[in-house]
């Protein structure tokens, strides 16, 4: 994906037909005094933003006047921020909450009297560190509803006391979703793409079918939200959001459920219904090793409806570490999974929280080695290989005495609790692996994937093998932006 920023004139925006001062469009319909709102998306794993576009419907079908601007790919002038009653900045992972603590300041800058909100998985886990940036309302999980009370009592000119809300932090009720309204977001072509094994390209479109999770693996940032419970966005809603991108140029779409077997009923009714309207869409969903083997009746549905690959957080071939994680499967679970795919002909995109405080050197190799073995170097995006284990506000790993052990006080610029491997050279192979992938970003995997095979030998003092020779089981097609919500923000993104 291209970080690079578009400067967008205000001056041309306004010269549109309806268009209000500082580019925002007024509706003949809407009152003078209707919110003025600006949605702020920072990073969404190189998707055009669902969490702009669904909440825009919603304040738009309440008559706020809505404005969207995605940093990951364009910028506009501060003038557009200046006309905005109500800021909300969508923080759903660790990297795009980083990103906008950056912005927050200088909006605050620009806009003294703006009501300045963040929403998404990560606001209220951080919200004491958000309030002190000068967020004044904080809103997770089922967000849309309470963006839109807050637009509305906003707009009555009621606020509530500094440090407090009248919207709940953080909601789990299920609301009446409406299609994501799409129109004002860059074009799908400025975003991710798909790469087939042939060299062509695909647009690629993003949707939701579900959120929360019925899971509670101890790492992950959505418990702390949902603690186990998902909540369905019904079949027409998904529908009609696949129709709009297809129509937008997209050729695949991108589930982007924590985890599409939560409800298998629910997303088998949607692909098949996909399928039947777009024959040629093709798509990639995320499902738990637990369930793709639960569920492995089901899988060749998945082909036959189109999907390409499936993504699934196998996290660790360490049973120990998988254990404290609680992810639900095991080291040979994993190989299980590997085996079924092959019979079902579907690409299997393994992502791993590579750097833990329990990973050794020769555990990294042990790892390195089954990837190779399994032949799936190729399926690996090469940032799996440095994703190091972040511990936040509210992770379920802090019930652990080990893990409060070995943490230090909270970070909260860097959203985390701090550790250090019992290892220091492990720690050390971290920043090189991560150096080396940063500077490869362009080559093959097999090239990059070589040359930390390579580090991690002579940093371990083993002699260096040669890579096991093993063919990719399945050519995988590949998102040109791989899933990984667990990384560091790189400078260049640092560059809002």
């Amino acid at each position: 994906m291209n970080h690079s920023r578009v400067r967008v004139s205000s001056e041309s925006e306004c010269g549109r037909a309806g268009c209000g001062p500082n580019g925002w469009k007024v509706r003949t319909a809407v009152g003078k005094n209707a919110a003025h709102v600006l949605l702020v998306s920072t990073y969404e794993l190189g998707h055009q933003p669902f969490g702009l576009a669904e909440p825009a419907a919603m304040l738009r079908e309440r008559g706020a006047v809505v404005r969207t601007v995605d940093l990951a790919v364009e910028c506009l002038d501060e003038d557009v921020f200046r006309g905005a009653g109500l800021i909300a900045f969508y923080v759903p992972m660790h990297t795009a909450t980083r990103l906008a603590a950056r912005m927050i300041p200088k909006v605050r800058s620009w806009n003294p009297t703006a009501h300045i909100a963040a929403y998404g998985l990560y606001a209220p886990m951080n919200e004491i560190y958000l309030r002190h940036l000068g967020v004044q309302t904080v809103l997770g999980g089922e967000f849309e509803e309470g963006l839109a009370a807050l637009a509305q009592r906003l707009e009555r000119g009621v606020e509530a006391a500094p440090g407090e809300q009248f919207e709940p932090r953080v909601s789990v009720a299920r609301q009446d979703f409406v299609v994501p309204h799409r129109e004002g977001l860059p074009s799908l072509d400025r975003y991710a793409y798909l790469r087939l094994p042939n060299g062509d390209r695909r647009i690629a479109g993003y949707v939701e079918a579900s959120r929360g999770c019925k899971h509670v693996c101890r790492h992950c940032p959505v418990v702390p939200v949902y603690n186990g419970r998902f909540r369905i966005i019904p079949l027409e809603i998904v529908l009609g959001d696949v129709r709009q991108q297809a129509a937008a140029g997209a050729r695949h779409i991108t589930f982007g459920d924590p985890d599409f077997f939560n409800g298998p009923t629910h997303a088998l009714r949607i692909v098949r219904a996909v399928h039947e309207e777009f024959s040629d869409l093709t798509y990639d969903v995320t499902i738990k090793v637990e369930h793709l083997l639960a569920h492995a009746k089901l899988l060749p549905v998945l082909k036959e409806t189109g999907c390409l690959f499936v993504t699934t957080a196998v996290e660790s071939v360490d049973d120990r570490v998988l254990a404290i994680l609680e992810k639900g499967h095991t080291r040979e679970d994993f190989f299980r999974v590997v085996r079924l795919f092959d019979e079902v002909g579907i690409s299997l995109a393994p992502t791993f929280v590579a750097f833990t405080p329990w990973i050794t050197l020769d555990g990294y190799l042990d790892l390195l080695n089954v990837i190779a073995e399994l032949g799936l170097i190729r399926s690996v995006a090469s940032v799996q290989l440095t994703i190091r284990l972040l511990i936040p506000p509210g992770s379920r790993l802090l019930e652990l005495p080990e893990v409060r052990a070995l943490v230090g006080a909270l970070d909260e610029a860097a959203l985390v609790y701090p550790w250090s491997n019992p290892g220091p050279k492990v720690d050390r192979l971290h920043m090189q692996v991560r150096a080396l992938v940063q500077q490869g970003a362009t080559q093959p995997n097999d090239q990059i994937f070589g040359d930390i095979w390579r580090l991690a030998h002579e940093l371990a003092g083993h002699p260096v093998p040669s890579v096991p020779a093993k063919s990719a089981r399945v050519t995988p097609a590949q998102l040109s932006e791989p899933w990984y919500c667990c990384a560091e923000p790189t400078e260049e993104q640092f560059a809002i």
